[in-house]
């Protein structure tokens, strides 16, 4: 999974259950990835990927070219900044720069090289605190994340009671999702707890949660 151009094809469905995926080392010996696309060969590369810090492990200070965004699965994450717990959200834009760390370990959903223009905003949620609003459908609720007016991207949280869905619909440009607790499905199968599904653009699909689930979700950003 680790070869150069993983999922690299942004037109077409691509799926990775994160739970039974092995751990890969980095060019950091006490920092292990699982790669969900990649598109590109160098460390600098467009990438998606849970990262898995162990306790003590530390980076030297370095530069985020086209943006790094961060949600906090387990542990605390740190840098000269601030230090970030379980459920925070990060969005760091062009040009920002920080010397990455974790004193106890920590395990992140990451994307690099996804966010490009010095014009964005810096944004830092703690998701435990954020405001949850009603979604379109009932036992459905989102939870904004990221959202700007001259880009085109949207990301939010979204969570769904026990047997709450979202009837068929279009994705113009594209979706991505990943599975932060319980599982969801839809005509591509069952997707449980660590499951990546990012949907191509101009795909159509129906969600339903048997158990109840939380996601999070990125759409609007896919080239058509």
């Amino acid at each position: 999974m680790s070869e150069p151009g993983f999922n690299a094809d942004l037109s077409k469905l691509a799926i990775v259950r994160t739970a039974t995926t092995a751990w890969q080392a980095s060019h950091s010996p006490t920092v292990w990835r699982k790669r969900l696309d990649l598109v590109g060969s160098a460390e600098s590369s467009r990438v998606t990927a849970v990262v898995r810090y162990d306790a003590d492990s530390a980076f030297h200070s370095h530069p985020h070219p086209n943006g790094e965004e961060i949600l906090v699965l387990d542990g605390v994450f740190s840098d000269e900044h601030g230090d970030y717990p379980a459920c925070s959200y990060l969005l760091n834009p062009e040009g920002f720069e920080h010397a990455p760390f974790s004193r106890q370990g920590c395990v992140l959903f990451v994307k690099l090289q996804q966010y490009p223009g010095l014009d964005r905003q810096q944004i830092t949620i703690d998701t435990t605190k954020g405001e949850w609003r009603p979604g379109a459908m009932d036992g459905v609720a989102v939870m904004p994340l990221y959202a700007e007016d001259a880009h085109s991207e949207t990301v939010y949280l979204a969570r769904l009671g026990a047997g709450a869905g979202v009837p068929d619909h279009d994705h113009p440009a594209g979706e991505e999702v990943f599975v932060l607790d319980g599982s969801f499905a839809d005509e591509h199968g069952d997707h449980p707890t660590g499951s990546w599904v990012r949907y191509p653009p101009g795909s159509r699909h129906s969600v339903h949660s048997e158990g109840g689930c939380m996601l999070y979700v990125k759409n609007g950003h896919l080239p058509s």
